[in-house]
């Protein structure tokens, strides 16, 4: 996968954070080095992938919003059937098809495609030996490439934290979530 839209949360101060609370059993890991996995559950039914960034004591994530399939399409449609939507055809429940810059085109759908749960918390994403872990891209994004715009799905949260923009996308990935218009 290529992440391609990420948001970023920082520190106590924000309060679109889970941080905004204080240390609590749920966001401990938020408080710890960086590089750590850091999954919760939203709305009861979709987890969410964030990478702790700020040094120990320091509470601030970044959400991976979107990624772009490159390898495992057939891994990645299978884990995200058992999350799909059913329909009847020919009397059978089956799961619709999903294309390929679909099936990690949010952030509960990335963590379905990849059958990423709350039991990640605290997996050290930058040690090499995990089976989930970051990875430099060989070369890095043109900046022209990378959009800018507010957070997604923070209404709750007052200014100046709901108008931040602290969501960055490749501009050329059909894979960012979210309509068009969402994408700066």
């Amino acid at each position: 996968m290529r992440i391609v839209e990420v948001e970023a949360y920082i520190g106590t101060d924000d309060l679109a954070s889970h941080a905004r609370v204080g240390r609590t059993h749920r966001n401990e890991v938020m408080f710890g080095p960086p590089g750590m996995a850091y999954v919760y559950l939203v709305y009861g039914m979709y987890h969410c992938l964030n990478v702790v960034t700020e040094p120990s004591g320091r509470a601030a994530a970044v959400l991976i919003r979107a990624a772009e399939p490159v390898a495992g399409l057939d891994a990645m449609r299978a884990a995200r059937a058992g999350h799909a939507p059913r329909r009847r055809a020919r009397g059978e429940l089956v799961a619709p098809a999903i294309a390929a810059v679909r099936l990690a085109s949010g952030p509960g759908v990335l963590c379905a495609a990849l059958s990423i749960d709350r039991t990640a918390t605290g997996i050290d994403l930058l040690d090499p030996d995990s089976l989930l872990r970051l990875e430099l891209p060989r070369e890095p994004l043109a900046e022209a490439r990378i959009g800018a715009s507010p957070r997604i799905g923070i209404g709750y949260a007052p200014e100046p934290w709901r108008s931040q923009p602290w969501r960055l996308f490749d501009r050329a990935s059909a894979s960012v979530s979210g309509p068009a218009a969402r994408r700066g």
